[in-house]
């Protein structure tokens, strides 16, 4: 394709050539497209950009129920399989990925996936994405489309599989990348956190490319599992696999639809995160439990949870969080809270609140996001091994403080969202041993009992979740008692 064939106007029945034929507008595709473009041209995230578009669609009523599940499955879908979906599209291609339009490589790759991960017939899929090449891209850059999505029409996915993945036994780490869709330092730390040898890293790898499903949480003194259970009714949702409070929409729907959730006495919460504020609240403690902290809270899901828990007991829950929009997010969970409970803007490693003041401490520290790249596909893409050194001296400042503001027999949750090494473990063992700046002894707690009836929970005494094996994100726990 030459800058010239970019610049040729269409023929027009008035001119020589033949007719030209306006393009079919395909609104599904057109806004799977424009959400696919937000995500990379803004560093935006599909579960944040794409809701609005769906709801405007269908408030225009020019989407239903089907064409928003197809929607959906195209972003996602595209998202979860970039890699590999790149590879093939760079089988078929006279020049380097990155020489490709942007806006071309994801019409390409939207193609790819109706091809290789959907049942859209062949030639659906094929006319479908050059039409939409026509609207968005124009007739030349069309022509580049068609003929890229006929030659991977041409094989099956497994076939160019073993054709675009290096062999396993020369390379695992690189072919297990290349076959499920993940940077080869993800598989690489993933691989390291499961704790060597092949097993468990294909099944976590291939559990990150399924749809999560939407859970719900209850809670206590305000809803129950029951009470949501029944106001979904039918086959549509069953009761979580660990969580008291935990209730699963088998087939998605939109939660917000549902009156506890509108009234804020229920919210979408993974069953990972319930599991960890639950062990926090579950803790055995010496002496009087009337002060809890949700040390970084935004935007809101765990202090929610927490702050009805600490109701139940008579607690008292203060809530910071260091960006004041976040901090606006926390006070809208928790509003109708009926314990005492306050929201601020406040840094965590630079506490307000004096030493000593508390009996429980909640710090859900920021980090890569490892470990719910089923919900955030695109994170994958976006972050890099340096990206570790970045927040590790936030994950330790923000342990060390929280160890400051508990009371000695207090206990401490030290959680994150993924299940590197760098980011889970390690930041507990450095802090405890004073590595870069003292902090206040401690002793761990053994967190696997304070999640009854979860198996596969390891050597302890910290805790690993898995999406493989518990079916939840990779959320990390150590639950750490202050001892001097």
């Amino acid at each position: 394709m030459t800058d010239q064939s970019r610049r040729r106007r269409p023929a027009t029945p008035n001119r020589p050539g033949k007719a030209y034929r306006r393009p079919k507008k395909d609104p599904v595709r057109i806004l799977a497209f424009e959400a696919l473009r937000a995500v990379d041209e803004r560093d935006a995230y599909a579960n944040l950009v794409l809701p609005p578009l769906l709801r405007k669609a269908r408030e225009d009523g020019t989407f239903d129920a089907r064409d928003a599940a197809l929607t959906t499955e195209l972003v996602y879908g595209t998202l979860r399989h970039q890699g590999t979906y790149d590879a093939i599209i760079a089988a078929c291609v006279d020049r380097p990925l990155r020489e490709v339009d942007p806006p071309v490589l994801d019409v390409l790759s939207l193609g790819a996936h109706q091809l290789l991960g959907t049942r859209i017939p062949t030639h659906a899929a094929v006319s479908a994405s050059v039409e939409l090449a026509r609207v968005v891209l124009g007739d030349a850059r069309a022509k580049f489309v068609n003929a890229v999505l006929r030659k991977i029409a041409a094989t099956d996915l497994d076939s160019w599989l073993e054709r675009v993945a290096p062999p396993y036994d020369e390379d695992p780490e690189a072919h297990l990348a290349v076959v499920h869709s993940h940077p080869r330092w993800i598989v690489s730390a993933l691989w390291d956190a499961l704790g060597g040898g092949s097993a468990g890293i294909e099944d976590l790898l291939a559990a990150d490319n399924e749809r999560p499903e939407v859970t719900l949480v209850a809670r206590p003194g305000r809803s129950t599992a029951d009470e949501l259970l029944a106001a979904v009714g039918g086959e549509s949702a069953l009761p979580g696999r660990w969580s008291p409070y935990a209730v699963r929409l088998t087939e998605g729907g939109e939660p917000g639809a549902l009156d506890a959730v509108r009234e804020g006495r229920a919210g979408v919460q993974d069953e990972g995160s319930q599991l960890v504020a639950l062990a926090l609240a579950n803790a055995p403690l010496d002496g009087p439990d009337q002060r809890w902290l949700d040390g970084c809270a935004g935007p809101g899901g765990k202090a929610a949870l927490l702050g009805a828990l600490a109701a139940g007991r008579g607690a008292s829950l203060l809530a910071a969080e260091k960006q004041p929009h976040r901090a606006r997010l926390v006070g809208k969970a928790l509003a109708g809270n009926p314990g005492p409970y306050q929201v601020i803007a406040a840094d965590g490693t630079r506490p307000p609140w004096r030493p000593g003041t508390f009996d429980r401490v909640l710090v859900d520290v920021p980090c890569t996001g490892l470990g719910a790249l089923r919900r955030r596909p695109e994170a994958r893409w976006r972050r890099r091994p340096e990206d570790l050194d970045g927040f590790a001296p936030l994950q330790r400042g923000l342990l060390r403080e929280a160890l400051a503001a508990v009371r000695i027999g207090g206990v401490v949750g030290y959680a994150t969202c993924s299940p590197h090494p760098a980011e889970t473990r390690a930041v507990v063992e450095d802090v405890l041993r004073g590595r870069g700046g003292p902090a206040a002894s401690a002793e761990w707690v053994d967190a696997r009992p304070l999640m009854p009836g979860v198996p596969a929970l390891g050597e302890g005494p910290d805790v690993q979740l898995w999406p493989h094996l518990h079916g939840t994100d990779a959320m990390y726990l150590a639950l750490l008692r202050r001892t001097g």
